[in-house]
């Protein structure tokens, strides 16, 4: 029985999850599987895993993740396939009131009244906090909350501790105690692609291939529009 060892992070998540049980089902082969964050700076990432001894054979990340895990080689090169889009979207406590997100000043208007905002600590954290909320001129109008991943933002947007999150639209949609409301306008956007590629010195490659070509298969279109997220364009 082939064993395959997946590390992936939050943004592909809810099509993954949705997909696996077919995937073994069909395939004999058993998924562990294990998490980690896309970017940033605690032990968490994925890239910090690898480097003190985790073990995977897949990775699951955003492009910006993977270009970094590339770079240090813990990538077979070439074995990267992009599997989904997702757009950051923002989610506010079940049953409360939702923002305005049409129009760029309305964006601004809703995070000012909320004023206590969290965002996870990886790819689409350091886009928010270093680029957009100093370029919004937000810096001093809002209190933002960074977590080291998108699930733990959710659980305090869940628990009203916060009463904003903006993260990958496919890390809010289906949450409990949460309401997804939109993705934020266009103009404001940080798109992440979300990939899959097989780790170095993997000893299961052949499996590491097999689920890397069902997730980026026709089997992936519903998992992956009904999570928030869009397809590759091809």
């Amino acid at each position: 029985m082939a064993q395959l060892e997946v590390m992936i992070s939050g943004g592909f998540n809810g099509p993954y999850n949705a997909m696996l049980p077919e995937f073994q089902k069909m395939t004999g082969i058993t998924v562990t599987t294990k998490s980690g964050a896309s970017q940033g700076s605690g032990p968490k990432t994925i890239k910090a895993q690898l480097g003190s001894g985790m073990t995977a054979d897949v990775v699951i990340l955003s492009r910006e993740g993977l270009t970094e895990l590339m770079a240090a080689g813990k990538i077979i090169p070439g074995s990267d396939v992009d599997l989904a889009m997702a757009p950051l979207g923002l989610g506010v406590p079940a049953g409360t009131p939702k923002p305005d997100l049409s129009t760029t000043q309305a964006f601004k208007e809703a995070l000012i009244k909320a004023k206590r905002i969290v965002v996870p600590g990886s790819t689409s954290g350091i886009y928010l906090t270093k680029e957009l909320f100093p370029s919004l001129g937000l810096a001093d109008q809002i209190t933002v909350t960074v977590t080291e991943r998108g699930s733990q933002a959710t659980t305090l947007l869940a628990a009203k501790e916060v009463n904003v999150t903006i993260q990958p639209s496919s890390e809010i949609v289906n949450v409990a105690g949460v309401d997804y409301v939109g993705r934020i306008p266009n103009e404001l956007q940080l798109i992440q692609t979300f990939s899959a590629a097989i780790v170095a010195g993997s000893t299961q490659r052949e499996s590491a291939q097999k689920l890397i070509q069902y997730l980026s298969s026709a089997k992936a279109i519903d998992p992956i529009k009904n999570r928030g997220m869009d397809l590759v364009s091809k």
